[in-house]
């Protein structure tokens, strides 16, 4: 047990959360999606319940994540 809080991450300047979910395999991945360029930035795989909710945990994430096909 630790005395001191660990400071949620920042997510990156003109980023918004994403889950990319594959079609085929059902594979979840979390990441952020550039605004200006769409481009995804791949953080965690997203296997459960549990890992999503350390993604939300780790970058303060309170809002719907939006999923991209």
């Amino acid at each position: 047990m630790s005395i001191f809080k660990k400071k949620a991450e920042k997510i990156p300047d003109g980023c918004i959360p994403v889950i990319r979910c594959s079609i085929c395999t059902g594979e979840q991945v979390a990441g952020f999606k550039n605004k200006t360029t769409g481009k995804i930035d791949e953080v965690m795989l997203i296997q459960d319940d549990l890992d999503l909710l350390k993604f939300r945990q780790r970058y303060g994430i309170k809002d719907k994540i939006e999923k991209v096909y």
